[in-house]
């Protein structure tokens, strides 16, 4: 094959919990991660040259060795140097469906992506937890992204533990076009207001996943519980950011009122989900946000849970 394509899907947090400062200055975490169908999609094609190319016709996201994506290939030519020599250089393309600076992990599922695609062109044989490994230093949330589904994430969010998946769950998520949320900000701004609460890690981290280990959240997951997993959704970084965009917590507001299984800001926002038990449920609230909302006001998706985050698209 001269080339691969990947449908790269969106993430959402069901649960995020910020518990200390770590020794390499990220955050000790504790999360829930859900794979969407809202999906970019990433080819990777062997090119006669030895260099890596990438285009993205988003115009926020950079086609140079700054983007995830770029950087997945560089590190993958750096590990295995032979591989580009005997197979040649990659052209990235991605089409971009996942919004930017939204807090669904559309960088880091791009980069995942990369990763196995580029495992199939130069016949690596990397295993995934060997493609896990190598994602783990390219950024917090793509390890998860090369397994997908349901899972528990913690350390810094590269310590993945994959649950039962969830089926025939869905999620209208809305955004705002013209709002992004820088990750890093969010995160600086909740150790400013909330440092003082920090527990210590090497004591409280274990405990910590424990806990959520034994949690009604998990409780509710394994019994498949739509309406429970609802009410135990949970996102320490709404205390930061909902503060800082009013028109974010109006748009969370309004729907919570709507129906649904539960509300929540994702990740480090501003897309902000609510939880269905089917897809007409998922319409009738879409339906309810356009007679509030343009389009140019608020994206709106319908997004049902996957058992997977990413998927080969045959030619």
């Amino acid at each position: 094959m001269d080339s691969y394509s990947l449908s790269a899907a969106a993430k959402i947090n069901l649960y995020l919990e910020i518990v200390g400062d770590r020794p390499d200055g990220y955050h000790e975490l504790v999360m829930v991660m859900q794979s969407v169908g809202l999906a970019d999609q990433v080819t990777v094609r062997r090119t006669g040259s030895h260099h890596i190319h990438l285009q993205c016709h988003h115009p926020d996201v950079p086609d140079d060795p700054t983007n995830l994506a770029y950087r997945a290939a560089a590190l993958l030519q750096a590990r295995f140097p032979t591989a580009m020599e005997q197979w040649g250089g990659v052209e990235i393309t991605i089409e971009k469906n996942i919004p930017v600076g939204a807090g669904l992990a559309g960088g880091s599922t791009n980069a995942a992506a990369v990763l196995v695609g580029l495992d199939l062109l130069w016949q690596l044989g990397l295993t995934q937890i060997e493609l896990q490994t190598l994602a783990a230093e390219l950024g917090s949330d793509i390890p998860f992204c090369i397994a997908g589904g349901t899972a528990i994430a913690t350390g810094r969010g590269e310590q993945v533990d994959m649950l039962h998946g969830l089926d025939g769950l869905f999620a209208v998520l809305a955004k705002s076009p013209t709002l992004s949320v820088s990750t890093p900000w969010a995160y600086q701004t909740y150790r400013q207001a909330f440092a003082d609460t920090y527990l210590d890690i090497t004591t409280a981290g274990p405990s910590r996943r424990e806990k959520l280990h034994s949690s009604p959240m998990m409780t509710a997951i394994s019994q498949q519980n739509g309406d429970a997993i609802g009410q135990h959704l949970y996102n320490d970084l709404e205390k930061v950011v909902l503060p800082a965009h009013p028109n974010v917590d109006e748009v969370k507001t309004t729907l919570a009122r709507l129906g649904g299984l539960g509300t929540l800001m994702t990740g480090s926002g501003p897309t902000l989900f609510t939880l269905t038990a089917n897809r007409s449920e998922a319409e009738a609230i879409v339906q309810q946000m356009r007679s509030r909302y343009s389009e140019s006001e608020l994206g709106l998706w319908i997004a049902p849970f996957l058992s997977t985050s990413l998927q080969l698209i045959e030619p």
